[in-house]
């Protein structure tokens, strides 16, 4: 009876994976360990979307017909190719809404281990991306169908602009030195961003059919990679310094790619992100000042190089426009931000 009754210990516990709770499972499992994992996860999905793409329905697009026209989108939409592209993704995004909500109003402190939402939002995405590329594969289309091309676009310039601005307070704005008046807004973005950044990632996600060009793919890694980090809310690797940069720099990559296949304006994207890497993004690395200088150096030399073939004329102002719309746009939000939290105050304390 004793033995029976040991062996019966043994069996409950929690070393026994078939009896551990979710809480038990996230605590063993590190957060850095997620991200390389999640990382291998997003490079094997983009694998598989290209794997998968000569096998995806063949559509004879229609030609394009302005700024607002999405190429990658049937010519003749069906309800229910429009329903299983909106249902996937408002499923996905109210989920992902309901964890962040959960999380906070659990009050969770950062931790070197996953929390338990941590382990549910990882598969709940996984579910949901995998979902997209069967949506793909037999449906085909995305939210593109029934909104613009800017809409997609605008909410990940939003994203990256709004990161600047939560981060004024840390590494400063220009050169580690913080914009003024920047404060409140950033606050503001600090304490509700999660809901936003998930918005324009998955909006983003869905928006595109699963496709297999290479702007595409790098597009899609770009969007997974950013659900990942948002997967691992309140861990040390959603706040990991190097990793969040990287997150805000690959749209050099990405950005310049896909100028170079299609537009030609290659330069303008290149310098014009590495301006703001160079400008903002580096100086909360903690690098040593000659190492900044170096990447300073490097990028004006570049610059002149790449300008001297083409004649330092009006093309050479190309390198401002995204730095223009970029740091322009920090204050715009901030003056938005700030007087609605002082009109909310206004009003809750009148209550």
């Amino acid at each position: 009876m004793r033995s029976g009754r040991r062996i019966l210990r043994l069996w409950r516990r929690p070393s026994d994976p078939t009896n551990m709770k979710l809480s038990e499972i996230s605590a063993r499992i590190s957060a850095k360990a997620a991200l390389l994992g999640g990382v291998a996860v997003c490079g094997i999905y983009a694998l598989a979307v290209w794997l998968v793409g000569p096998y995806l329905p063949a559509v004879d697009f229609a030609p394009d017909t302005g700024f607002r026209h999405y190429y990658w989108q049937l010519p003749n939409p069906t309800w229910l190719t429009r329903t299983t592209a909106w249902g996937g993704y408002l499923a996905h995004q109210l989920v992902i809404w309901g964890l962040i909500f959960y999380a906070q109003r659990r009050g969770l402190k950062y931790t070197k281990a996953l929390h338990p939402v941590n382990v549910v939002a990882l598969a709940a995405n996984l579910f949901f991306v995998v979902l997209h590329l069967a949506q793909t594969a037999v449906f085909y289309d995305g939210l593109a169908q029934d909104v613009a091309i800017w809409s997609a676009q605008g909410s990940v310039v939003i994203l990256l602009v709004l990161v600047l601005l939560m981060e004024n307070q840390r590494r400063g704005l220009v050169f580690g030195f913080r914009a003024p008046g920047l404060k409140t807004a950033g606050e503001v973005t600090r304490r509700y961003h999660g809901y936003f950044f998930s918005w324009a990632v998955i909006y983003t996600f869905w928006y595109h059919p699963m496709e297999d060009t290479l702007g595409h793919l790098l597009g899609t890694f770009y969007t997974l990679l950013i659900i990942l980090q948002g997967s691992l809310f309140y861990t040390r690797s959603h706040v990991s310094r190097g990793w969040t940069v990287c997150l805000e720099a690959f749209v050099v990559i990405h950005g310049v790619l896909v100028a170079w296949l299609s537009l030609q304006l290659w330069p303008m994207f290149l310098f014009g992100f590495l301006g703001v890497f160079v400008v903002t993004q580096m100086h909360g690395l903690g690098w040593p000042r000659w190492l900044r200088s170096v990447f300073v150096v490097g990028y004006l030399a570049g610059a002149v190089a790449v300008y001297a073939g083409k004649g330092f004329g009006p093309s050479v102002v190309e390198i401002l426009r995204i730095p223009v719309v970029e740091y322009g746009s920090v204050f715009v939000l901030a003056l938005l931000l700030t007087a609605g939290a002082r009109v909310t105050q206004v009003l809750t304390n009148k209550t």
